[in-house]
């Protein structure tokens, strides 16, 4: 930006883009806001920290293990259920699959769920599920429905001031379905100020909160002035009503308040002993979790990590399954075990609730569910005659592996149960995402009744505030 039309190009594209955050959805001009409950519960959790697992984990290749089967040329595809061996854990008699022994060693700290239930969308589409996973509303819908961070982040304010209430560590929107996943990434009609501050790495976590490189911190703050004054002074015109607009000045006032703290040094990893970032150095999601652990120590309310989701890459295993897998236990194993202890060495765990989920499973047979099958995406073929086919490649939604630490969690626990053989579907205490919204709130003591109301009709938390929260997943 170093000449007028720069500059002038780069005021055009700042206000295009604070149209477009709040115009997202609907004429954000017709909506309400009015909170129809603030009546809060006893808590048992100040911070949620959710370990994303995009793109589809396999259950019975992760926490549900089930017969393994090693792999032969030619051998029969049906005949699979868990391409790697089962390992114990420290719960007597509850096995995780090869590559998750870290992990399988802190379950005395919480609870393996194996009954989750993702929702029946038609053509399975990942962001369309992620969608539902993180706002619990199946999209598209007429109103841009928030985050669960974003509800978490209004309804409890950030614990730290400075600190941005809700960080979404590891995700990119430059990916295939880039557009799809920045419509859940978003806090919807809470307002800007609500939704997540994006560290699509976090190696680069500091320059998050730094001016442009080349941006003086004069200009800088000459800058946030005048993006104050569009605001303000109504130049952004008919797009985005009062409450909309100062939503975003204040979620720039924040960030801007966040540059001039030394809290920004949480998020400088290069701040860590040698030893201990080496031990979490298993790739940007082993870093993330490295980070959700500063964030956590520094008052973040809500911390999402993720291992990525990319169309085909990750969990997202649509051929090479069982070496696909083998390559992202390693890069999960070590640093989300080293997490919990670390939370509880320092005293946060008790009120931290940790969450590690999928937005569905994997099966090498099945597309869908058993009785509600639906278009098969992936050529599965019923003969093995390379290791490529070896894994699990089809979508599977009748069974999914979840994990829950801290928060008020009951430890060493075992909920729900999938059948043994195929299909390995959910056959005990079914659980479905507004149960698991309300289960993440109830920690949190957020009334399960909270809504708003929009364009004269209340929003939920929870499609139409019926969702329950399962008691029975704490101590």
């Amino acid at each position: 930006m170093g000449n007028l039309s720069d500059r002038r190009k780069f005021l055009k594209n700042t206000s295009a883009a604070a149209i477009a955050a709040l115009g997202v959805g609907a004429p954000m001009s017709s909506f309400f806001l009015s909170s129809c409950n603030s009546n809060k519960i006893r808590a048992k959790a100040d911070t949620v920290i959710l370990l994303w697992m995009g793109g589809g984990m396999a259950h019975t290749d992760t926490f549900d293990p089930k017969k393994y089967t090693p792999y032969t040329r030619c051998m029969e595809a049906n005949s699979i259920l868990s391409t790697f061996k089962s390992v114990p854990t420290a719960l007597d008699g509850v096995f995780f699959s090869e590559g998750l022994e870290s992990i399988g060693q802190v379950m005395k700290k919480g609870t393996v769920i194996r009954s989750y239930v993702a929702g029946d969308m038609g053509h399975i589409l990942h962001s369309r599920h992620q969608y539902h996973w993180h706002t619990c509303y199946k999209p598209p819908q007429s109103v841009s429905a928030p985050h669960i961070g974003s509800w978490i982040s209004k309804e409890l304010g950030p614990k730290n001031p400075v600190i941005p209430a809700f960080i979404d560590i590891g995700q990119r929107f430059t990916l295939g379905e880039g557009e799809e996943l920045k419509a859940f990434h978003t806090a919807g009609f809470l307002g800007n100020e609500y939704g997540p501050f994006l560290i699509p790495d976090p190696t680069a976590g500091l320059e998050s909160v730094r001016p442009p490189v080349g941006m003086s911190e004069m200009r800088f703050e000459k800058r946030n002035r005048l993006y104050n004054d569009l605001i303000s002074q109504g130049t952004m015109g008919e797009y985005g009503s009062d409450y909309q607009k100062e939503s975003l000045k204040r979620s720039m006032e924040q960030a801007y308040m966040l540059l001039k703290s030394p809290e920004a040094a949480a998020f400088d990893l290069s701040k860590e002993p040698k030893e201990v970032y080496d031990t979490y150095n298993t790739g940007k999601f082993g870093l993330g979790c490295l980070m959700a652990k500063r964030l956590t120590q520094q008052g973040a309310r809500f911390i999402s990590v993720t291992t990525e989701y990319e169309p085909f890459k990750n969990w997202d295993t649509h051929e090479n399954g069982h070496t696909t897998l083998e390559m992202m236990k390693k890069q999960i194993d070590g640093p989300v075990a080293q997490l919990i202890k670390d939370l509880e060495e320092s005293g946060h765990l008790d009120r931290t609730l940790v969450i590690l989920a999928s937005e569905f499973s994997r099966d090498m047979m099945v597309e869908g569910r058993p009785e509600l099958k639906v278009q098969e995406q992936v050529n599965q073929p019923n003969i093995l005659e390379d290791i490529k086919h070896y894994g699990m490649h089809r979508h599977f939604t009748d069974g999914c592996s979840m994990l829950m630490f801290g928060g008020g969690i009951k430890q060493g626990n075992v909920y729900g149960k999938t059948a043994d053989e195929r299909p390995c579907k959910t056959i005990e205490n079914p659980i479905v995402i507004d149960q698991v919204h309300q289960t993440i709130y109830h920690a949190l003591g957020i009334n399960p009744e909270t809504n708003y109301l929009v364009e004269k009709r209340p929003f939920y938390t929870t499609p139409d505030g019926k969702g329950k929260a399962v008691i029975e997943l704490f101590s």
